[in-house]
């Protein structure tokens, strides 16, 4: 299987192609990945409401501890601060959904965002690309085919006229040259089909 072909101009055409592809696909990656970065700055919010919750929840968990020690009125004194600590707890619960929500959000955009243009790329890129191997493959197994070159002959008569004014043409013309199986005109015109398909003859 041939991936480029062996035309110096339709080659570089095709590398052109699939550098461009590959560029567009990487700058899809980059910008979801920035976009990710941006959306992430989000979360910083709820990292600091995590953080204060906490710290809040600590305190007031180790005053309540100590004010347990308090004679007679410890475990009355203790329960406030204890009610304030799992307020706290749960401050610091809700900085954690708020960093978790950012983080799914900021991930289905950045997956969208790679996978929608790469998909649009590869369908714009990828058939052409199919279509041509397809194509060169089917030339070079008529080519070497018994006839092949008879066959190949005849599509370049059936092709492009502008393309039949690069062959020097025998007395009668190529068409009856073609059908009188005249080798050099044979030879010549599959020559423009293989070139046509981006092979050398």
């Amino acid at each position: 299987m041939r991936l480029y072909a062996q035309t110096p101009a339709r080659r570089n055409r095709q590398i052109l192609a699939d550098l461009i592809a590959l560029a567009l696909i990487a700058a899809a990656v980059w910008f979801a990945l920035a976009v990710h970065s941006t959306i992430m700055l989000l979360a910083e919010p709820g990292r600091r409401v995590e953080s204060s919750g906490d710290g809040l929840s600590r305190a007031l968990g180790d005053a309540g501890e100590k004010a347990s020690d308090v004679p007679l009125v410890g475990g009355v004194l203790k329960k406030p601060f204890q009610s304030a600590a799992d307020a706290g707890a749960g401050l610091a619960d809700a900085g954690q959904s708020l960093q978790d929500t950012v983080g799914q959000v900021a991930t289905l955009t950045a997956i969208a965002l790679i996978v929608f243009p790469v998909v649009f790329i590869l369908l714009l890129w990828l058939p052409l690309r199919l279509r041509w191997i397809r194509r060169s493959a089917a030339v070079r197994r008529l080519r070497d085919a018994p006839g092949g070159a008879d066959l190949l002959a005849l599509r370049a008569l059936t092709g492009p006229l502008a393309d039949l004014s690069t062959i020097p043409a025998p007395p009668g013309g190529l068409a009856d040259a073609w059908r009188r199986g005249d080798p050099q005109a044979v030879s010549d015109l599959a020559g423009l089909t293989l070139r046509r398909a981006g092979l050398r003859p």
